[in-house]
């Protein structure tokens, strides 16, 4: 738990002190100090100096220390600066190459400065299960423990991929990422509920002493005294697997509706054309085309396809 950036000393001091009265040492305190944003002219990260701060957190609270990399001269610096471990973004994991970079940089450097007690890698931004496996075993080759992190796709989460990842590899850890996965700070509290529902190992959380003074993702980072009371209480896993295949249903319905509700937004705007140009909604020769193409997926597609058309014409008159 932590920032999503180290903006200040003080910001990074304030946010770890809030969490170790709150957590006690129980978690690993995270801030990004190099920051692969969008846009060119948004907050980039402090960068090494960033690392000192994070290192004092270390000293004063007892607490293990984490940051993301992005370069073979990220991991040198922060192995170099002690960080406990290293965390590879949505963005690099998206590039094979980069994380072969990265994991050539730990295995060369990590025997030769400090000891790196663990790497996460966050699902790429685009959801490919095979990729993310693939990235797994490049930096299993590394030598030091690998941990999953699934921090969903565009906001929204990813269920399938993380599935087969969490079925191909049962052996590793896998984390919620609840902050980006939802981009919403009032949504993480209800995330938090897959982690034991799911049957995973933990989270990692965004949490800012400040979030309405963020530099980077501030309306998805929680206040310390935000995180609540919440446990990862497992009591009976006899239905993790039906949970996961539920999720996986809930995405896809989500999906349905907002494709439905993105094909009504088009009928309506296709009304106001035909009311521009005097053409009646129904179109029988339109009507006939789309018909003949459906039926051929069967009766349940047909019937479905009946009532949203239904709809379709009532959003164009």
């Amino acid at each position: 738990m932590g920032p999503c950036s180290a903006e200040t000393r003080e910001q990074v001091i304030a946010t770890a002190g809030a969490l170790k009265d709150i957590c006690g040492t129980s978690f690993i305190f995270r801030a990004g100090v190099w920051k692969p944003r969008t846009r060119p002219d948004t907050f980039q990260g402090v960068g090494a100096p960033a690392l000192e701060w994070l290192q004092e957190v270390k000293r004063t609270y007892g607490v293990q220390v984490a940051t993301e990399v992005a370069t073979p001269e990220h991991v040198e610096a922060a192995l170099k600066a002690g960080i406990d471990y290293l965390w590879i973004g949505a963005r690099s994991s998206a590039n094979p190459i980069v994380v072969q970079s990265i994991c050539s940089a730990i295995l060369d450097l990590r025997f030769k400065i400090f000891d790196l007690k663990g790497i996460f890698i966050k699902n790429p931004v685009n959801a490919d299960a095979e990729l993310w496996l693939g990235n797994i075993a490049r930096l299993e080759k590394a030598g030091v423990p690998v941990m999953a992190i699934h921090r969903g796709c565009n906001h929204q989460p990813c269920w399938s991929m993380a599935h087969k990842v969490r079925t191909a590899r049962p052996d590793i850890p896998m984390l919620l990422d609840p902050s980006h996965m939802s981009g919403d700070a009032a949504q993480v509290p209800e995330l938090l509920k897959k982690v034991a529902e799911l049957g995973l190992d933990g989270a990692m959380i965004e949490v800012h002493a400040h979030p309405e003074q963020a530099l980077s993702d501030r309306k998805q980072q929680i206040r310390p005294d935000e995180i609540g009371d919440w446990r990862l209480e497992i009591e009976d896993l006899k239905d993790t697997e039906l949970n996961w295949l539920r999720a996986e249903i809930d995405e896809l319905d989500e999906r349905l509706w907002d494709t439905i509700a993105a094909r009504m937004d088009v009928s309506r705007r296709i009304g106001e054309w035909k009311k521009a140009h005097h053409v009646a909604p129904l179109q029988p020769e339109r009507y006939k085309e789309i018909v003949d193409r459906i039926k051929d997926k069967g009766d349940f597609a047909l019937r479905i396809w009946e009532i949203i058309h239904e709809e379709s014409l009532k959003q164009q008159k």
